[in-house]
């Protein structure tokens, strides 16, 4: 029986990141020893997007699928301006007929996005 699911985000400045969802995000986490932090998500769903099949990361020697992040909200505008006023950019707003979308670039450089779906979701 499946319990739950782990997420691995790979970056290229990990210890920066960690931090950046520590205390900008906010996301409470428990530390496995030498700076392993391992972050609670709030409710989770999964899609499943057509691919290339070029979009893979090598992981305990097997290629596995790729993925991308986006952390939902329910008003991404004020979002934005919350990470604005802790220094964090985000890009501007794009609305698509599946929802609003910003994407918010991590200390390490690396992106994640941030949406409002308008189509009916599992959380």
């Amino acid at each position: 029986m499946i319990t739950g699911a782990h997420f691995l985000l790979y970056s290229e400045d990990p210890e920066a990141d960690r931090a950046f969802f520590s205390t900008v995000l906010e996301f409470r986490s428990i530390d496995l020893g030498e700076g392993w932090l391992l972050f609670a998500l709030p409710p989770t769903e999964l899609a499943l997007h057509p691919g290339s099949g070029d979009f893979v990361q090598m992981h305990a020697e097997r290629r596995m699928l790729g993925a991308v992040l986006y952390l939902m909200c329910d008003d991404p505008r004020s979002f934005i301006q919350s990470l604005e006023r802790k220094g964090v950019t985000c890009t501007s707003p794009i609305e698509a007929e599946w929802g609003i979308s910003t994407t918010l670039r991590l200390p390490s450089g690396g992106e994640i996005g941030v949406y409002q779906p308008s189509h009916r979701t599992m959380v």
